[in-house]
């Protein structure tokens, strides 16, 4: 049986374009297919398979995603969900359209809708696994597979706020996927985010030095910074707590989560440090 359209993606219906020759998508027998007759299956946990045909090689894999789904419902990261959504609630219109790039789970995209209680939500990840959880993180939040470097399957000014929250960026296309008044959000850790998980555990990512000045080398040719919040406060963790905040990173793949337990190289509390920057088209 086909699966049927679901209700958070139908209102997005008039901003997605075909990744192979950019004409309209419309809903037929449980895909979404284009004139040209370009078919991209729509899945049963309810988001859209737009990368068809392409192998991702990034992205939370399932161990990564259940962490990661796991730690944002304790609440640790609720002040920097807090953050970005009253960025977005100050430049976004209640009816607007909310683009996160990079989802994940969706946790931040689903703070930002409930501070816009008439907006639409699309959230594009290349882990089918994270996307899971997007489809579902708020009724209306619409899910799609996706590289956050390739240009985006959607229309020209279609957002009002684009979202970018701990993942790559495509300056260019978050430029051309803004509109004129739209506000693009980035989240970023300084250097003194989880400062005691990295110093007792090696093996952990580094914060590179420079990479604010990248940033804003990057963005500038597109934005102009229309104001940043620092948020950063110290937070208690459990030793499962400890594990899943490891295991939702990139590191988990180069660490043995039973060897990290028994040794005792989990601290009990670490620092979260982020900026929050908004953006304005230039």
């Amino acid at each position: 049986m086909p699966v049927p359209l679901s209700p958070a993606l139908e209102p997005f219906l008039d901003l997605l374009r075909c990744p192979t020759c950019r004409t309209n998508l419309h809903p037929d027998h449980g895909a979404l297919r284009c004139p040209a007759g370009h078919t991209f299956d729509i899945a049963r946990h309810g988001y859209v398979s737009l990368l068809t045909g392409t192998r991702a090689t990034s992205g939370d894999d399932a161990a990564m995603a259940r962490a990661r789904d796991r730690f944002l419902s304790t609440g640790r990261y609720r002040p920097i969900r807090q953050a970005v959504a009253r960025s977005a609630a100050d430049a976004g219109p209640e009816q607007g359209t909310v683009l996160d790039v990079g989802c994940g789970t969706g946790y931040y995209l689903a703070g930002v809708l409930d501070q816009l209680p008439g907006a639409r939500g699309l959230g594009l990840d290349t882990s089918v696994r994270a996307l899971r959880s997007t489809a579902r993180a708020h009724e209306r939040a619409a899910a799609a597979t996706w590289d956050v470097f390739r240009p985006f399957p959607l229309a020209d000014r279609m957002a009002d706020i684009v979202l970018d929250v701990f993942a790559p960026r495509n300056p260019s296309e978050f430029h051309r996927v803004l509109r004129p008044t739209g506000r693009l959000v980035v989240v970023r850790p300084t250097g003194r985010h989880l400062a005691e998980l990295r110093g007792q555990v090696p093996a952990v990512v580094t914060i590179d030095p420079a990479k604010e000045q990248r940033l804003s080398r990057a963005l500038a040719p597109f934005f102009e910074t229309s104001g940043t919040e620092l948020v950063e406060y110290a937070t208690s963790l459990t030793r499962t707590e400890a594990l899943d905040l490891v295991g939702m990173t990139p590191s988990a793949r180069h660490l043995n989560r039973a060897h990290l337990a028994e040794d005792g190289l989990l601290p009990g509390q670490v620092t979260v440090s982020v900026l929050v920057t908004a953006y304005r088209p230039r």
